[in-house]
């Protein structure tokens, strides 16, 4: 094992209690292609609740989570040319894959078979995969990302899952027709990023929310245009078929029906959050309706740098919430009652050395 002699240090969970604590693990050394990455902020995903609680069933501990990854260059393979030390790099939801089956050479690494997760994952050696929550991490230079001059380390850090999870489909759905109605169904960490990327598309952008205390934080912060109760019966009503797409990105068990209910003909109704049961799917509406209802991932490398330099040029980053890593715990009790605007990030440079 003399390839395995990186030390790290991070936070992991060891049961299904969900609990992270201090962990010393190894990376492998860098390779010919791989980048030494000192992390300095992870945000916190909502994925990585459900990992280290084991609610997918998936969870292999102890798992050191965080997918949202940003820092800096501090060593680079031979073979590397497009990164030098120093620079402002973020690592995403995935640090393999394949290379070679169709969706790969379609640069749509998040649906391959066969791709390697930052975290939770085997990756190609045999060894495990940690994530960001830990002060370092190498990775194959293909899957590093460039932070444009203009996105801050600290808020751009969600962009690399919240950002991507939501501009992949907006693109692939065509949700950036200017003068078009989108809603945004959940106003998280998610939600909160589509409201701003709808804007910068010219979109009409409308909140769909269960908390009426969102509204005025939605309108007057993030810019939307209008804001709608989901509970209420009489501002659903008003908003009866007046949506042309909705970008659902609740991740906890909901109604499909009121949401189906404020399309227009020919509405989209795209879902990127995952609850942890299945959802009741109304087939009326989308019969009488001509209505289509999809689904979406995170999207692949090449779109992940371009939704980063679309962010640059508008001035796009999340809202953040920086926590020290010793409020971790804390923070994921706070996450799981959706308590958070918007986004949980560790300040892990300033503060995982001192645990």
């Amino acid at each position: 094992m003399a390839e395995f002699q990186h030390k790290a240090f991070g936070l992991a969970a060891t049961d299904s209690s969900g609990v992270l604590s201090p962990f010393h693990f190894s990376r492998r050394e860098n390779g010919d292609d791989d980048v030494t990455i000192k992390i300095l902020y992870c945000g916190v995903c909502h994925s990585d609740l459900h990992t280290v609680k084991n609610e997918w069933g998936i969870t292999q501990y102890p798992v050191v989570p965080g997918h949202e990854i940003a820092g800096v260059v501090t060593k680079i393979g031979n073979n590397v040319e497009k990164f030098k030390v120093g620079d402002r790099v973020g690592v995403g939801v995935i640090v393999n894959s394949c290379r070679t089956c169709d969706v790969c050479q379609q640069d749509l690494e998040s649906y391959c078979a066969k791709m390697i997760f930052t975290y939770n994952s085997t990756d190609k050696d045999g060894t495990r995969t940690y994530g960001g929550y830990s002060d370092t991490v190498v990775v194959d230079q293909h899957f590093v990302l460039r932070f444009p001059e203009n996105v801050p380390s600290d808020a751009g850090a969600p962009l690399l899952c919240a950002g991507i999870t939501v501009y992949s489909p907006m693109k692939y759905y065509g949700m950036t027709e200017a003068g078009k109605h989108l809603g945004v169904a959940g106003l998280g960490g998610l939600g909160h990023v589509a409201v701003k990327f709808g804007k910068a598309f010219g979109l009409k952008v409308t909140v769909i929310s269960t908390s009426p205390k969102k509204k005025a934080e939605a309108l007057n912060k993030l810019g939307a245009d209008a804001f709608v109760v989901s509970t209420d019966a009489a501002e659903l009503e008003a908003a009866t078929g007046t949506m042309d797409f909705i970008i659902d990105t609740i991740a906890a068990v909901h109604q499909l029906a009121p949401l189906l209910s404020l399309l227009k003909m020919n509405g989209k109704l795209v879902t990127v959050g995952l609850p942890d049961k299945p959802l009741d799917l109304p087939i009326f509406p989308l019969v009488a309706g001509r209505k289509m209802i999809g689904g979406s991932d995170f999207g692949g490398i090449k779109e992940t740098q371009e939704m980063l330099d679309f962010c640059g040029k508008h001035g796009i980053a999340a809202d953040i919430e920086l926590i020290r890593a010793d409020e971790i715990n804390a923070a994921m009790e706070r996450l799981a009652k959706s308590d958070v605007r918007y986004r949980f990030v560790i300040d892990v440079g300033n503060s995982l050395a001192k645990l």
